[in-house]
């Protein structure tokens, strides 16, 4: 995992690999507002998804809420480590908790992205 971590407002962040492989995940902030994290849907391997659409839900003791990628591809992998372990989201949102990876169809989308610093004034 990279440190280059690009943020959604709505609390996803997107670090993208050499190869251009994307992993997203939930921001600490997020997961922390969220509480103990209990069930986690996550998308389809192979469905192709435009930035900004709900591709998960993730569920806590509080609430429910839709997860939405902060950019447009391809899914082409899943954490299967959340379905025995949601609370992974809790412990390690930046790591071991992310949800899925996606080939990016369109990198310029990064650009509209926040970096950590943007981010964090947004959570404040």
């Amino acid at each position: 995992m990279s440190n280059n971590l690009k943020f959604a407002k709505s609390h996803e962040w997107v670090s993208v690999d050499e190869s251009g492989l994307a992993t997203v995940g939930i921001s600490d902030y997020a997961q922390s507002a969220l509480g103990d994290v209990v069930f986690v849907d996550l998308p389809k391997i192979g469905a192709t998804v435009s930035a900004s659409a709900e591709v998960a839900v993730v569920e806590s003791v509080k609430a429910a809420s839709d997860i939405y990628t902060p950019v447009s591809g391809e899914i082409v992998e899943i954490n299967t480590a959340l379905q025995t372990a949601p609370d992974l989201i809790n412990s390690s949102p930046l790591d071991a908790g992310w949800l899925y990876r996606i080939k990016l169809t369109n990198v310029a989308e990064l650009d509209g992205l926040l970096d950590e610093k943007a981010y964090a004034a947004v959570c404040e």
